[in-house]
């Protein structure tokens, strides 16, 4: 079998890879350039270190030839803000790429499509009230994403989405998305003071493993991903002891009282003119929320295996706190 990822290099893209080459399978993977010094990548992974959003169909289509699937590993997350209408840039990014991939995957052949999307989508069937797309442009760009590669699926070529929730475990030399969350948690000398709910959570290899459940299981859907489930207070205890501050304690606030917090802050972006992807007020009555997703779910038939969080969670802390420190060069999300 022969698999083309979009997004091979980077910290989940790059795990299908090793388990797909472990397994005899051959990769190909666009990347942005330049090539990074601190993987080490398998001899029989082709890497075409070029932004495929600056070819042209026929040179994808060149790529595509041969290959049994496409994995999309790429777009952004929430962390990524801008100007209003910040949506645009979410489109640019995770949904229009794949208004081109697609139709050129089913022009070459390609009988499967993995796209790695968001748990919020999950979230937003189960908890329709809460209105997400309404109010987080980055929700809505990904129920759009799912929405839009689910109505290319057919018999001859089948749509995976995988959900995907708080992700732990590092890649060396690439900064960790924690390093937003851990500088929080240290502006909190004393105490941290955090809502109430909790959240799903795999690790890399978790989720390298669900891609290959997907490409191998071959069947159109929506696979909410999870595996472990804490409440945020007790993966900020681990946060804590990763932190050298294992007797720091973690105090439940109302969510009014986060609510009010996270108004100030959106007050500062509207001067800056800085759309978020999440309305951090309206947020805060999903992540007060036990954001749980069993394993039993989809983790489990996508052939995902038991794995260590803790150890994951402490590397994923520990590495981010030493990019807040300065005291190692790290590689932040790139997308252009």
């Amino acid at each position: 079998m022969k698999v083309l990822i979009i997004g091979g290099t980077g910290l989940l893209g790059f795990e299908a890879a090793k388990l797909l080459i472990k397994d005899n399978h051959e990769v190909i993977s666009f990347a942005l350039p330049p090539k990074p010094d601190y993987l080490d990548i398998p001899n029989n992974m082709e890497i075409i270190y070029k932004n495929y959003l600056e070819l042209t169909d026929e040179e994808i289509l060149r790529y595509m030839n041969g290959c049994n699937s496409l994995v999309f590993a790429a777009g952004i997350d929430e962390r990524v803000e801008g100007s209003p209408p910040i949506y645009d840039l979410y489109y640019k990014y995770n949904i229009s790429p794949l208004e081109r991939l697609l139709p050129l995957a089913k022009k070459a052949n390609i009988k499967s499509a993995v796209i790695l999307g968001s748990y919020f989508s999950y979230f937003d069937k189960i908890w329709g009230k809460l209105n997400l797309t309404k109010h987080h442009p980055y929700i809505k760009s990904r129920v759009d994403q799912m929405n839009y590669a689910l109505s290319l699926a057919s018999d001859a070529f089948s749509v995976s989405v995988l959900e995907i929730p708080y992700v732990f475990g590092i890649q060396p030399g690439r900064k960790p998305v924690y390093t937003i969350l851990v500088n929080e948690l240290k502006k909190m000398k004393k105490r941290t003071y955090w809502p109430k709910g909790g959240t799903a959570m795999v690790t890399t290899r978790q989720v390298g493993e669900a891609i290959v459940g997907a490409i191998k299981l071959n069947k159109s859907g929506t696979y909410p991903l999870g595996y472990y489930n804490m409440t945020w207070k007790e993966m900020l205890t681990i946060f804590h002891e990763a932190l050298g501050v294992p007797d720091k304690k973690v105090v439940t606030i109302p969510t009014w009282i986060y609510k009010l917090f996270a108004r100030s802050i959106q007050k500062s972006y509207k001067k800056r003119n800085i759309e978020s992807g999440l309305n951090l007020v309206k947020f805060g009555d999903l992540t007060s929320k036990n954001q749980f997703i069993s394993k039993d779910i989809a983790a489990i038939k996508l052939g995902v295996s038991d794995d260590d969080i803790k150890p994951a969670i402490i590397a994923s802390v520990k590495l981010s706190n030493e990019a807040l420190e300065n005291k190692i060069k790290l590689e932040n999300m790139r997308y252009k």
